[in-house]
């Protein structure tokens, strides 16, 4: 059987500087776009895992992202498991 898809959101905390999401805020001001508040910018990782169990493949993509995929001092991250 096909394993299952996990995809980790990985996001400045809040209170850390964030100096992309600060120069998009600015470029889309530039452009016109009013009434954007603050902007954050982070990262998607989509993973593609052996494991056919969705909590089995939610612990494993959590450890991954704890260990390697996020900078937990700075970072927060979400883990969604997709349906393969």
């Amino acid at each position: 059987p096909a394993g299952m898809k996990a995809r980790v959101t990985v996001m400045p905390k809040a209170g850390v500087l964030d100096p992309q999401g600060k120069a998009i805020g600015q470029a889309l001001g530039s452009l016109g776009f009013a009434g954007v508040g603050e902007v954050r910018a982070g990262k998607v990782i989509e993973l593609e895992l052996a494991e056919t169990d969705p909590a089995s493949a939610q612990a494993a993509a959590e450890e991954m992202a704890r260990r390697l995929l996020a900078n937990t001092v700075i970072e927060s991250f979400r883990v969604e498991v997709l349906a393969p």
